[in-house]
């Protein structure tokens, strides 16, 4: 293990290095991949260096043992020694810890869609509640929330709506949305007070940079067409409207919130990527069975992963059978409770895989 940490420590003063030359700084790209990869090794790395203070007092303290003979400095002493055992166990335990296998994709910004499922237009409002659940919970965590494509219902719920999070532990907190999430509740349209069970499906995507998935111009073919729905007059005169289809695959986007054609484009192309790198990782993970069971539930967006119970103002978790009785506030973006839960979960099935 220490040979591994001194690997590390090379790469993160290697790292440093080249964070501080010009010619690294001028490549955005390039820059923001190290700076990432210094981040992770941060951790580490400082266990190390204070594993290495500690191991260096210790030793000093022994030679100071068999030199002197004063019987109040030998106890004060051992004293010392003996904690200095203890603040060392504790170093060697959180280097344990910092190697216990994380997921490769801590760290990565996210794109997040969410379709209405089964219940029709009360679905569609429960897609946007969860919508809403979601940003309110990234603007309390400061993390950047960009819209990138919406489409909505009759009832003024949202059929499916996908947006872009960024900022420090987005991926880490919501990875685990992906699924059927389920609402029982009496809805607005209801005249007998009759209690309704519908879905809404989530899907949280990584976001990758365009050199971590190269896709070929010739592999797409990208429509235009006038936008429809909210948007005013100008929205409808013009083909703003962009839908891209990966021919390879049949992965279909579309994208018409914005009024520039070309920033339709943009914006449709990330999803695209998003798509495409998810369904790759799908398919590798498939073949790796250890991986699937280092998960919290498979990551299905089949599997049924969450229930909102209104009349109860519960919300249950069936992968980890986590259940608590605040609703309302979950819905109003207080998320860390059950994001919490799920990061335990992980970690100590990580570790009984190790």
């Amino acid at each position: 293990m220490l040979e591994k940490l001194q690997k590390l420590e090379a790469r993160y003063e290697e790292l440093e290095k080249l964070l501080s030359s010009p010619e690294v700084l001028s490549d955005r790209q390039g820059s923001n991949k190290l700076a990432k990869e210094l981040s992770n090794l941060k951790e580490p790395v400082t266990l190390f260096r204070e594993h290495k203070r500690i191991a260096k007092e210790m030793r000093e303290l022994e030679l100071v043992l068999g030199e002197k003979h004063d019987k109040d400095f030998l106890e004060l002493a051992r004293r010392e020694s003996e904690d200095l055992k203890l603040k060392l166990k504790e170093i060697e335990e959180k280097i344990k810890e910092a190697f216990i296998e994380k997921d490769k994709d801590a760290g990565s910004d996210i794109i997040v869609e969410i379709r209405q499922g089964t219940g029709g237009d009360e679905a569609g409002l429960f897609a946007a509640d969860l919508y809403r659940m979601y940003t309110k919970y990234a603007n309390s965590k400061g993390w950047s929330v960009e819209l990138m494509s919406a489409t909505n219902n009759e009832s003024g719920g949202l059929k499916e709506v996908s947006f872009s999070v960024k900022g420090k532990d987005a991926y880490s907190r919501l990875k685990f949305e992906s699924g059927v999430h389920r609402v029982q509740r009496v809805p607005t349209t209801e005249a007998q007070g009759r209690i309704h069970t519908s879905t809404a499906t989530v899907a949280v995507l990584v976001e990758p940079e365009e050199v971590d998935l190269v896709i070929e111009p010739a592999d797409l073919r990208i429509d235009t067409y006038r936008s429809s729905g909210p948007g005013g007059q100008h929205m409808q005169k013009t083909d703003s409207a962009v839908r891209i289809t990966h021919m390879p695959t049949g992965v279909v986007v579309a994208c018409q919130d914005e009024r520039s054609q070309l920033k339709n484009k943009n914006k449709a192309m990330r999803i695209l990527r998003a798509k495409l790198l998810d369904a790759k990782k799908e398919a590798e993970s498939k073949k790796i069975s250890q991986e699937r069971k280092s998960q919290v539930g498979s990551g299905d967006r089949s599997e049924k992963i969450r229930t909102y119970n209104f009349p109860d103002r519960r919300v249950t978790d069936h992968r980890i059978n986590f259940t608590t009785h605040r609703l309302e506030a979950v819905l109003e973006g207080e998320f860390d409770e059950i994001s919490d839960a799920l990061i335990k979960a992980e970690q100590e099935q990580r570790r009984k895989n190790q």
